[in-house]
């Protein structure tokens, strides 16, 4: 969700103050919910979440992080075997792209949501009835018959539903379910629980009567207290609101040419979950989404700053994971929501959250016949774009006919995209996953004949180049990097020697920030442990994330007894990831295990170099699977979800390079040492092991993992509740800096105190910007500063509490008497 929408007006105190209905749950509920009222003869109020993507627009990264952080508790609660053995089952419509992205985060399990589209030659699985609704009656229609059918004992029917009022539709499911699929769990997950106590008394009390474990997962948890006749209270509200006019009207039809896309759609992958849903499906759709968003930002063209992806009433999931992609792939504000069936008052006021209604006539030729069909939120909200997304059987003359949805969206905004895939035919041949070929591929270096660390800490995915001659003096490796000679991975700097003065500085940080760091890393473990456990397999983004992995390591041994796995692999700015280790990974654990550690982000661009890579190598026949989301020690750049925290505060273990991080050098990529079944290089620096304090730094801060253990159990519980998606807040910041110092590239910018750090030892730097009043975090900084003739520059606002400068476009001598850069000739 949005932050800083506490100090604006609940969107349900409109309803609450006229109707007396309230919201009682805990403190982030109000930001979760509004209000709206139904024109609806059942039922007077509506739930109108902020994070579900039908009604409000909400940024894709956050409807979909929502679901999937759900799918994560539910496999924490399922362990791998009950993962493998499970269905997840949605709901039509609204759930439709919560369950799917519930089913991604469990991970491994098929996915199937209810349907009120009857699709010929496809047999009837099962159905139930959902009272409150405007239309009742939902479809399962699998097109593999046993997809329903229980996988022995304790193989869990994973049930998802944006909402529980009562729990009718629940019982409802399950009773029908249960006598035709019988089995002994069920999983009801939503985002929030609003049952009264005597409705979750019910639940139990049904569970009892099948025999049967039932268990609820919900993101919140609240009560809504209804005054006595609300229905009737709502009813007469309604009709007044309409009688005066203050619901808002589409205004006239306004012809307008909009462009129309075919997306080359994966062939044999449904275009959601009303028939079914697999990992093969998966793993043909992920790969494909990047190349699919590219296609839908080059018809967009370069002109609008604010995009809408509209998905339609059942399709919610394949356009929720195009408005991913694009969120990722452009520079746009992208938002996310889908038409509906749902008819509901719109009032224009803050305190209701329903402000605007477009209304149409239904576009899919539907089974109970035509009606009307709307879009909320959508008139006046300034988008420059809406790419309307619909399966091929929606595209019909009714969408394009004048009063259709195309007409209706034209008048409010610049720019309507028609994106239009395949609608998927029952019965065609399922896609085959691509086997990975085996490749002969070496067994990880391992301490002490490679690094420092014991040989259990951490196995790395590298070639042993340490009798090379790499290093090169670092004013002429940047001067070969910016001029575009080289890349920076072609060699290595000089390795620094840190002087005693700061060999002492490291040891007081450490020292200072031992306990802080602790904390971090059992925040970051806990989390890791509860959302991609019970035994997630740690690859850390050498060489920064190695140390940060040998130490969630100790934690989990620590705290729980739990040996995890830990590799060390490369990841190149601009190169990608190492693919020969993915595939070493994939041929020895499940790459849904594995979960990539890095020590912190400045800006995000190894985030997104990571999520990039991934999807190339799964493009490219790679085996399908890795997630490619990094938990980090420190997020202060907003870049990633699971961290151990985000403040910018001094991590020794960035102070220093190999003789922190097992003697081990940067990594290097070159076509003469790196052959196309090679792993990349690094070297491993014995001469330095008099100055090595790599152990030290382990030792020290895994010395306080009791004293901060209750704090990280606190920490955890808040964190697993909260909205810790990316806001990539450090990236806005760079680019506003960039601009500022006239840099004009964000390569330049080093923002945090872990890349300023690496400015000082590995690059040459043009100025330091510390935050004003910053105090030890800096002092290390301050020292290499000084020691290099670097000015340090104190400056209010700064997002972060240091700000590195690369000296832009450098040359030998570039810096002009002034102490700005020269441009080079």
């Amino acid at each position: 969700m949005e932050r800083g929408t506490t100090d604006v007006v609940w969107s349900g105190s409109w309803v609450a103050e006229r109707l007396g209905v309230g919201l009682v749950g805990d403190g982030e509920l109000r930001e979760l919910l509004g209000l709206a009222l139904r024109r609806n003869p059942k039922r007077a109020h509506l739930l109108v979440s902020n994070v579900l993507g039908k009604h409000v627009p909400q940024r894709p990264s956050v409807v979909y992080g929502a679901g999937v952080e759900l799918g994560r508790r539910v496999r924490a609660l399922l362990g791998e075997d009950g993962v493998r053995r499970a269905v997840v089952v949605g709901y039509a419509e609204t759930a439709t792209g919560l369950g799917h992205s519930v089913a991604d985060g469990l991970g491994g399990a098929p996915y199937l949501h209810s349907t009120r589209r009857p699709v010929p030659g496809v047999a009837r699985a099962g159905g139930f009835e959902e009272a409150h609704s405007h239309a009742t009656s939902h479809l399962l229609l699998p097109e593999d018959p046993e997809l329903l059918a229980a996988d022995g004992p304790g193989s869990a029917l994973v049930l998802v539903d944006d909402e529980f009022s009562t729990g009718n539709t629940v019982l409802n499911t399950i009773r029908a379910l249960h006598e035709r699929y019988p089995r002994d769990h069920y999983v009801i997950v939503a985002l929030v629980d609003m049952r009264s106590p005597a409705d979750r008394g019910r639940l139990t009390e049904f569970a009892a009567e099948i025999g049967a474990r039932v268990d609820l997962i919900a993101r919140n948890t609240g009560t809504v207290t209804l005054p006595d006749g609300v229905l009737e209270k709502g009813q007469a509200l309604v009709a007044q609101q309409e009688a005066a006019g203050d619901a808002p009207q589409d205004g006239p039809p306004h012809p307008r040419p909009h462009t129309r896309l075919d997306l080359p759609w994966p062939a044999g992958v449904p275009d959601g979950g009303r028939h079914g849903f697999t990992e093969a499906h998966r793993a043909l759709l992920e790969p494909a989404l990047p190349a699919l968003a590219d296609r839908i930002a080059q018809a967009l063209g370069d002109t609008p700053r604010s995009v809408l992806v509209l998905g339609f009433e059942e399709l919610m999931y394949a356009p929720l994971r195009l408005a991913t992609a694009l969120e990722d792939r452009t520079d746009a504000e992208v938002r996310y929501s889908t038409t509906t069936r749902s008819p509901v008052l719109a009032v224009d006021d803050p305190g209701y959250a329903i402000r605007t209604r477009l209304v149409f006539p239904a576009h899919d030729d539907p089974a109970d016949g035509p009606g009307e069909r709307y879009a909320y939120n959508v008139a006046g909200a300034g988008f420059d774009a809406v790419v309307l997304v619909v399966d091929s059987a929606a595209d019909t003359p009714a969408l394009h006919a004048p009063g259709g949805l195309l007409d209706r969206l034209a008048p409010h905004t610049a720019q309507v995209l028609l994106a239009v895939i395949p609608s998927y035919v029952a019965g065609a041949p399922a896609p085959e996953r691509q086997e990975e070929v085996s490749m002969q591929l070496p067994e990880p270096l391992r301490g002490p004949a490679f690094s420092s660390y014991a040989p259990d800490e951490v196995g790395w995915l590298l070639q042993d180049l340490s009798d090379t001659r790499l290093e090169a003096p670092t004013e002429e490796r940047e001067e070969a990097i910016q001029s575009g000679g080289a890349h920076y991975a072609e060699s290595l700097p000089v390795e620094y020697q840190p002087s005693a003065a700061y060999q002492e500085l490291f040891k007081s940080a450490l020292a200072l920030s031992a306990a802080r760091i602790a904390r971090a890393v059992g925040t970051v473990t806990e989390t890791v442990l509860a959302e991609r456990g019970p035994r997630p397999v740690l690859v850390s983004l050498a060489r920064a994330g190695t140390p940060v992995g040998v130490l969630m390591r100790r934690w989990a041994q620590a705290r729980h007894g739990v040996e995890l796995p830990h590799y060390a692999v490369s990841i190149v700015r601009g190169r990608g990831i190492d693919a020969n280790a993915l595939r070493w990974l994939a041929e020895h654990h499940d790459p849904a295990d594995v979960v990539f550690v890095d020590g912190w982000t400045g800006k995000g661009a190894i985030t997104r170099e990571l999520a990039a890579a991934v999807a190339e190598f799964e493009k490219a026949g790679g085996v399908a699977g890795f997630n490619p989301e990094i938990a980090v020690l420190a997020d202060p750049g907003g870049c990633v979800r699971t961290y151990g925290t985000r403040e910018d505060f001094l991590i020794p273990s960035a102070c220093l390079n190999s003789t922190v991080s097992g003697l081990i050098s940067r990594t290097v990529l070159r076509a003469d040492l790196v052959g196309p079944d090679d792993f990349h290089g690094a070297k491993f620096y014995r001469e330095l092991a008099g100055a090595d304090v790599s152990g030290l730094f382990l030792d020290t801060v895994a010395a306080r993992f009791d004293e901060v253990a209750d704090a990280v159990d606190t920490e955890v519980k808040e964190l697993l509740a909260a909205d810790r998606a990316p806001t990539w807040e450090g990236w806005a910041a760079v680019e506003r800096i960039s601009e500022e110092y006239g840099i004009h590239d964000v390569n330049l910018v080093k923002p945090g105190v872990g890349e300023t750090t690496r400015v000082l030892l590995r690059r040459v730097p043009w100025k330091i910007l510390a935050r004003r009043g910053a105090g030890p975090d800096l002092d290390h900084i301050r020292l290499l500063a000084e020691q290099r003739g670097v000015p340090v520059e104190e400056v209010d606002s700064l997002p972060y509490t240091c700000v590195g400068l690369i000296h832009p476009k450098y040359t030998r001598g570039a810096t002009g008497a002034d102490g700005k850069a020269v441009e080079s000739a």
